[in-house]
């Protein structure tokens, strides 16, 4: 594994950000927010737990002209519990805020999303296990641990 393959692991060690991770996390949100990088964007959604706001800097693919999120650490990702627990309802900032829904994607159409999410995410790739030049057969071995959504405007 390389060097930042290691650094990655350690700051996500069992699938959960530790306090390095959650104070970058907290600092990238600010440029994640701010709209001015095409692709990275803050998800806000109430907790599973506490009904709180909980704000997650992420990166956003696009693909066929529709735009997904990604969970690089997979199903017990705390934004994703918590958007399954809110039903998908949650908001998305980007310059501003817009009310969004996420509807999960079924594993068998993830694999193209997939490989664009490691175009855009290098901070993605060693959470990942598939290179991101790799053919589409060993990316679908992987689609049901890697959990993405839809991205749709909430009225």
């Amino acid at each position: 594994m390389k060097r930042s393959g290691r650094w990655h692991h350690w700051l996500y060690r069992g699938g959960r950000p530790n306090r390095v991770a959650r104070a970058m996390n907290r600092a990238w949100r600010v440029l994640h927010s701010s709209g001015l990088v095409k692709c990275l964007v803050t998800l806000e959604v109430a907790g599973w737990r506490t009904g709180r706001i909980i704000s997650f800097p992420l990166v956003a693919a696009d693909y066929r002209g529709e735009r997904y999120l990604v969970a690089m650490l997979g199903s017990n990702a705390n934004w994703v519990l918590n958007v399954r627990a809110a039903g998908g309802r949650a908001v998305l900032r980007h310059g501003r805020r817009r009310p969004v829904r996420l509807e999960e994607v079924e594993p068998a159409l993830r694999a193209s999303i997939l490989r664009r999410y490691l175009d855009l995410a290098p901070g993605a790739r060693p959470h990942v296990p598939v290179d991101r030049h790799a053919p589409l057969e060993e990316y679908e071995r992987i689609v049901a641990r890697v959990p993405v959504f839809r991205i749709t405007p909430s009225s």
